[in-house]
């Protein structure tokens, strides 16, 4: 399930790269700063939300814990490639990065990791894939359950 949640991961980080090219090549001189950042955050949060409805059976989470689990690797490859890279490879500095989460000055990119914590949970739950009845991941402990 994490391989596949991978793989699917290197196929979103393609997409967020033609999306910010996107965005400094057409949005930006077009829209300004401000907004070409926000609409750019809502074309990849929109993104993320259909490949999940669209993998999520590939995925096969059998809990909602397995669907967090998905999520939280999405959101933490993404954190980690964008610190990692950002800085090392794009030169820009830990002040620059960790900017793009100030929401107090108008930042919106923090939508689109809540939006990959979220959006495997909730395509699951539209799949019937898991439901109320799957809120714990181990058989075992279901068991055992009183």
């Amino acid at each position: 399930m994490l391989l596949r949640a991978l793989a699917i991961w290197c196929g979103l980080l393609i997409v967020a790269f033609l999306n910010g090219a996107v965005r400094v090549m057409w949005l930006m001189p077009t829209l300004g700063d401000s907004s070409a950042h926000l609409l750019s955050a809502l074309i990849l949060s929109t993104v993320v939300i259909v490949v999940a409805w669209r993998a999520i059976a590939w995925l096969q989470p059998h809990s909602v814990n397995e669907a967090l689990l998905i999520g939280d690797e999405w959101v933490l490859m993404t954190i980690t490639f964008e610190f990692v890279a950002g800085y090392y490879l794009f030169g820009a500095s830990w002040d620059e990065l960790l900017a793009q989460y100030d929401v107090s000055r108008g930042e919106m990119w923090v939508l689109v990791p809540i939006t990959m914590l979220m959006a495997p949970v909730a395509a699951a739950f539209g799949h019937h894939l898991i439901g109320r009845h799957r809120f714990i991941s181990s058989p075992r402990k279901a068991r055992f359950r009183g």
